[in-house]
């Protein structure tokens, strides 16, 4: 039975063709248009150029940013400029000719992994995006949680300190404006601006200002102890918010995707550490697993794509 997976992105749309076993026979991305029409479009066109490439598809399942409802209508969308309200499911039905199921991209990808990378067999897992925001997919009882509404799993969006930064949600203060990689790379300008960050600045070509994550990232790799001072500040701030997760759902397992998680043990260690700190009763109950994320960028779309067989 093959099954196609797409994840919209804020630059770029993935579509995957997904066997039994979850591996991709047949994959195709294209970027990401603005405007709602433009999206609906280019969804029907990746997975009808999938399905006229591979025969005997069955199901489509779609990823997308933001707040997806029971009728797979995404509701609010802040990193797709101006796309509210926009119905997916229906519109895609009628022209694909198949059942299509529309769910939250970082919820595709939590099952995604379940089912197919770092939580198989687990059936208590939270998956953790730490990219460019933080996402979250909540699998409890080995099911897809989704909550009331559908909109469970809005996890970077959990408020950590009211008189935080500013986050593009309109709050102040959400995880993700400390934990993601906007957050690591505002950590190392600090760090930068009071002298504590020179290899980090010279990896961003002499400009504070113009320091990222990924130049924290690689010189903590190089092994600066600078860099790695600021790992374990971001670290804790990723602690943090798993130790809430882990006080409301108990889980087994988290697993950590996103781009920060290619660091490995440079990110990995420190949160392990500080998690271990801030877990409420850490001594009194059994260790929580904190792994990487193994399916990487195709995640969503694969979890998407099995979401799509029905089995959720």
């Amino acid at each position: 039975m093959l099954t196609v997976g797409l994840d919209l992105g804020g630059t770029k749309c993935l579509g995957v063709v997904v066997d039994d076993a979850g591996a991709i026979v047949d994959e195709l991305r294209v970027p990401t248009p603005r405007g709602s029409e433009a999206i609906v479009g280019v969804l029907g066109d990746v997975a009808a150029e999938l399905m006229q490439r591979r025969d005997g598809v069955v199901g489509v399942g779609v990823g997308v940013p933001g707040l997806v409802d029971a009728t797979g209508a995404l509701r609010f969308a802040p990193n797709l400029p101006g796309v509210v309200d926009l119905a997916l499911a229906a519109p895609l039905t009628e022209r694909i000719g198949l059942p299509v199921v529309v769910e939250n991209d970082a919820s595709c990808a939590g099952w995604g992994e379940r089912e197919a990378g770092a939580g198989r067999g687990r059936d208590h897992v939270l998956l953790v995006t730490l990219g460019t925001g933080i996402g979250g997919g909540i699998i409890l009882g080995g099911r897809l949680f989704r909550g009331h509404n559908g909109f469970a799993g809005e996890i970077g969006h959990m408020v950590v300190d009211p008189h935080g930064p500013p986050c593009v949600c309109g709050q102040r203060g959400c995880w993700e404006r400390f934990a993601s990689g906007s957050g690591l790379g505002r950590l190392a300008r600090e760090a930068a601006v009071g002298g504590r960050a020179d290899r980090i600045v010279a990896l961003a070509g002499g400009d504070p200002e113009d320091v990222k994550g990924e130049h924290v990232t690689a010189a903590a790799g190089e092994g600066d102890d600078e860099a790695l001072a600021v790992m374990a500040d971001f670290g804790w701030w990723v602690a943090l918010g798993l130790a809430n997760l882990a006080n409301a759902f108990d889980p087994e397992l988290f697993v950590l995707g996103g781009g920060l998680v290619e660091a490995g043990e440079v990110l990995l260690a420190p949160v392990r550490k500080a998690f271990a700190e801030l877990l409420d009763g850490a001594d009194h109950r059994p260790d929580i697993d904190i792994v990487a994320a193994e399916l990487g960028e195709h995640a969503g779309a694969i979890g998407a794509a099995l979401l799509a067989r029905g089995d959720r």
